[in-house]
């Protein structure tokens, strides 16, 4: 008897985690999103070197109108594909374990995570408006790991820690004006990859 409801109990406690967490989120999307951040990155260093300038070693970098206006088309391109991999792996993993997507969970989740992501992308475009390019990129990973932390309370308990590196990458490179690609890639890419395949495997 006393077995039987144990198993109850768990059996409760899974229905009210589904029902007040989004959990279909699956671990390919953290690692495809890394990967399209990761080789935006790395395209993004290589239309640095076609516009002859080493990022690695130039400390002082003009850039062009054209370049910018490039750089933001990437930025946004990236964001597409991450967020086209969430959704295809989010849809895939709710239909094979018969998970439902469209909850007030869900709702909540995208509020709390929107919030941050809007004000930190209104707060970008203002500073590339005014021309501190330098510090764009720890903004964004600033912005992004807040917004993370805020939306945590609605899924995985696990992205919160995602969002505290996301953090401390930022403040780091806030240090490092003129590298921020280089945390960009560290953070949007190496971090997502590494967080994926860790909740792949934890919650396959």
């Amino acid at each position: 008897m006393n077995q039987k409801h144990q198993e109850d109990l768990a059996h409760i406690r899974s229905m009210m985690e589904r029902s007040s967490r989004f959990i279909s989120l699956s671990g390919l999307s953290g690692v495809f999103a890394g990967l399209s951040a990761l080789i935006g990155g790395i395209y993004v260093y290589q239309l640095f070197k076609a516009n002859g300038m080493d990022y690695l070693t130039d400390e002082h970098r003009l850039y062009s109108a054209n370049l910018v206006s490039e750089l933001f088309w990437i930025g946004i391109g990236i964001l597409v594909c991450a967020f086209a991999f969430g959704i295809f792996f989010t849809i895939r993993k709710s239909r094979k374990y018969n998970l439902p997507i469209w909850t007030s969970a869900t709702k909540k989740m995208l509020f709390n995570l929107t919030v941050p992501l809007f004000v930190g992308g209104v707060f970008c475009l203002a500073m590339m408006y005014h021309g501190y390019f330098g510090l764009v990129a720890p903004s964004t990973l600033l912005f992004y790991g807040l917004a993370l932390i805020n939306a945590e309370k609605y899924t995985f308990s696990d992205v919160k820690y995602l969002g505290f590196c996301e953090l401390c990458l930022g403040l780091i490179a806030l240090f490092f004006i003129g590298y921020g690609l280089i945390f960009w890639i560290l953070g949007f890419g190496i971090l997502h990859i590494l967080y994926g395949l860790v909740m792949f495997k934890k919650y396959k």
